[in-house]
């Protein structure tokens, strides 16, 4: 499996994905109706163009499918915990940011009150 994309690309169509992830077409198909998170566009002539972060996406999801050995139900459950996760540590470094901020802020205010 390739997972490397390539850099300039900004859409890949269902054959390039297929080659890239080493699965059939039906098989992409199948999962994009599972995962709501793969979510390709579509052309005036229907055709499923996939973005940079689709294609990662289902990546991530053929690992949890067949190196993991999750079913479809867990491997959308991993994906959740993952999201929650992700969006967790972010709001952790933002609290951590402000929290720094405002003992700078107290730090000075001190050394202002001692002078």
């Amino acid at each position: 499996m390739n997972d490397v994309l390539p850099p300039e690309k900004a859409y890949f169509r269902i054959s390039e994905v297929s080659r890239i992830l080493g699965v059939e077409p039906s098989v992409l198909r199948y999962w994009e109706s599972e995962f709501k998170s793969v979510r390709p566009v579509r052309t005036k002539a229907d055709q499923r163009l996939y973005r940079r972060q689709d294609v990662q996406e289902l990546m991530t999801i053929k690992t949890l499918l067949y190196e993991e050995f999750f079913t479809i139900k867990g491997a959308k459950r991993q994906l959740l915990l993952r999201k929650r996760g992700r969006e967790a540590q972010a709001g952790e470094t933002d609290t951590a940011r402000k929290l720094a901020e405002i003992k700078t802020g107290l730090t000075q205010l001190r050394e202002w009150l001692k002078e």
